[in-house]
């Protein structure tokens, strides 16, 4: 299953995630961010390969950090 796409599935072992890949995770990541930042709500994602795997960055600016709750 190296690098094929299943529907309903993640993905395992990529060298690339594309565009719209990309986007998903941007998506799902906006959710989490918005519980924990005020912010602008445009963080962006960097991919950089390392020997070890990979490198991933993002990056978002923000007004306040919210108060955190404990359930």
């Amino acid at each position: 299953m190296n690098g094929q796409l299943m529907t309903g599935e993640l993905i395992f072992d990529c060298d690339e995630m594309t565009e719209g890949e990309k986007q998903l995770f941007m998506a799902d990541f906006a959710k989490v961010y918005e519980e924990y930042f005020e912010g602008d709500g445009r963080p962006d994602m960097n991919i950089t390969r390392t020997a070890d795997g990979f490198s991933v960055c993002i990056i978002f600016a923000a007004r306040r950090i919210k108060r955190f709750r404990t359930v």
